[in-house]
């Protein structure tokens, strides 16, 4: 069954940086357009970031732009966050997505289980 597996969570303080890796199995990974969502206490789900099937685009929220990159290598089935300048606002659990559709996709169907990030002020 597909699986993907978030780790590198961890805590941080405002100003550091940190970044996640989403480990994918059971699919197809360069068929899919990957993604990043966080979760902070109490708030709903939240789009952070996506990339393309090949990595050549990719897709923010201004929230994370200039901050936050996303990337992938496709010959590891891994997927990458890369957060930098983090703010007390980016703690969250992080949560990274698969989805057959494109880069600006709404529709994900695969989901991790999610990694901690914590920012202390």
């Amino acid at each position: 069954q597909v699986q993907l597996v978030e780790s590198g969570g961890g805590l941080v303080q405002a100003g550091g940086s940190l970044r996640l890796s989403c480990a994918a199995s059971g699919l197809t990974f360069a068929m899919y357009t990957m993604a990043w969502f966080r979760q902070a206490p109490g708030k709903g789900r939240e789009f952070v970031a996506a990339i393309s099937r090949s990595g050549d685009s990719t897709y923010s929220a201004d929230s994370v732009k200039g901050r936050f990159t996303i990337s992938r290598d496709n010959a590891k089935n891994t997927i990458y966050l890369h957060m930098n300048s983090m703010k007390p606002e980016d703690t969250a659990v992080y949560f990274c997505a698969a989805s057959l559709g494109k880069v600006d996709t709404t529709k994900y169907i695969h989901w991790g289980q999610g990694t901690q990030v914590t920012v202390s002020s």
